[in-house]
């Protein structure tokens, strides 16, 4: 390890990575991947998390060409200097940004999206010019294999690696001093990431998850019921059968109107998944057998199966678990205060939709917030009174694909930001140059000081009040 690692430095030092030919060389590589091993992602997908093709390319192959292609157009817009206004204290002078590549991050990536979630940082870190290691999840065996098998192949091999392994090889890479550290995985594991990181001062950003809420304010919504329905099943069960981190964890509605809402998910989960939903080929299979214990232990907390109102079968064997929907189950149960990460859809009612603010701030701050509602007066209180990664109105998931909005939370719920533009501001540090001539100096810059001087230090600190002046009376642009 300590050998390719210092190859990946070295590569870096000489500079192999900065010019704007090797960067877009690496994206349009990159699409190839994609392009050329698509049957061979569908594979690996339907093996790790049983997905279909449909699925994978919307989640997976489709936001990955998508982001590759816009960072292609935007490149040279993003590495380019950018100039800064100056004010006239240091006349003559100019000042600008440049953004400059870290060096060698790592790049450790989660399972429910293992290619997504591996390639996208990885399209960032190229964008900014740094070299990379690339730690897919050993949870999804399969596609990590294609990784590490097939991408050298593409990519610069002496600047871009794949590492396998294991817990152990996670902690041996996090004992190395990196640039940057840019992980995406649970709040466990990042807790072990940051106290790594701090030992080199490395800074990271944390892609974490939570529990997102959904807010159903039924009065406002109510005559859209059908499409808003859809959406909300499509946000819970359509992303690898519940398994991400920005899909709906919960549901808030008044208890008037909940079973109304219930009976509308029934029927959109019956017409997307069929009568038998343990036969349809168009919802994913949990990740493996722990995981499927994991969520079975939830569900069967005596507490919590009484409030089953559909679904609740579990197949073991086949790693499948019911779209399911609970109401009202206990609050201090682990349903509802761990992330669900999987197939179950809890239904909490409240006298008056307004509650769902303080319920959600008596809460982690969430990743994203999601609130179907036309009411101006309670979207305006859900931006003003809650925190979370973002806020997305009568829709589910949709903010994810959204290039021209960061994506990233808040808390517990992470810190820092990708996609687009974001996901090379990730990898790149906003260096600050000032450059001055030596055309003009005046004196009271230099000791021995006196009353005159600290006058004059006064003086040359309301430059800029004059200026705004000039700018008010119009005789400057």
């Amino acid at each position: 390890m300590d050998t390719h690692l210092e190859e990946l430095r070295q590569s870096f030092r000489n500079g192999r990575t900065r010019s704007l030919e090797w960067r877009k060389k690496q994206l349009i590589s990159l699409i190839h991947f994609i392009q050329d091993k698509e049957n061979a992602i569908f594979e690996a997908l339907f093996q790790d998390l049983g997905k279909h093709p449909v699925e994978i390319y919307r989640d997976e192959v489709g936001i990955v060409l998508k982001s590759a292609t816009n960072a292609l157009s935007c490149l040279h817009k993003w590495i380019a200097p950018k100039k800064k206004y100056v004010p006239l204290l240091f006349f003559p002078a100019k000042g600008e940004v440049l953004p400059e590549p870290y060096g060698l991050v790592l790049i450790i990536s989660s399972w429910n999206f293992p290619l997504s979630l591996a390639l996208d940082p990885l399209i960032g870190a190229i964008s900014a010019g740094n070299t990379a290691v690339l730690k897919p999840s050993e949870y999804a065996p399969a596609c990590s294999s294609l990784l590490a098998a097939t991408l050298p192949l593409y990519l610069d091999d002496k600047a871009i690696k794949v590492v396998e392994g294991g817990a152990d090889i996670s902690e041996q890479l996090l004992q190395q001093k990196w640039d940057k550290i840019f992980f995406t995985g649970s709040p466990s594991v990042a807790k072990i990431v940051m106290s790594e990181a701090a030992k080199h001062l490395t800074p990271v950003t944390l892609e974490l998850g939570g529990k997102c809420p959904a807010i159903f304010d039924y009065s406002s919504v109510h005559s859209n019921m059908k499409v808003a329905a859809k959406r909300i099943v499509g946000g819970k069960w359509g992303p690898c059968s519940g398994q991400a981190c920005i899909g709906i964890d919960y549901l808030l509605v008044e208890d008037k109107f909940a079973s109304e809402l219930i009976e509308s998910l029934k029927r959109v989960l019956k017409k997307f998944y069929g009568e038998n939903s343990r036969n349809s080929t168009s919802i994913a299979r949990i990740v493996n057998e722990k995981h499927v214990e994991r969520i079975s232990d939830m569900l069967n907390d005596p507490k919590v199966a009484g409030c089953i109102v559909h679904g609740g079968l579990i197949d073991k064997q086949k790693r499948f678990i019911e779209p399911t929907i609970l109401l009202n189950p206990p609050i201090d149960a682990n349903i509802m205060t761990e992330e669900i990460f999987g197939p179950v859809l809890p239904i909490i009612t409240l006298d008056k939709i307004e509650e769902s603010i303080e319920f959600i701030n008596a809460r982690p701050k969430p990743l994203a917030i999601y609130a179907f509602t036309e009411d101006e007066t309670l979207k305006k209180r859900i931006i003003s009174e809650t925190s979370s990664g973002s806020v997305t109105f009568n829709d589910t998931m949709v903010q994810f694909v959204c290039d021209s909005l960061p994506f990233g939370g808040v808390g517990q719920s992470g810190f820092g930001s990708y996609h687009g533009k974001y996901s090379f501001d990730a990898f790149s540090h906003d260096k600050a140059v000032l450059q001055r001539s030596f055309l003009i100096e005046l004196e009271p810059r230099y000791p021995p000081w006196n009353d005159f001087k600290l006058k004059f230090i006064r003086l040359a600190y309301r430059f800029d009040y004059f200026r705004l002046v000039l700018l008010l009376l119009g005789l400057k642009k």
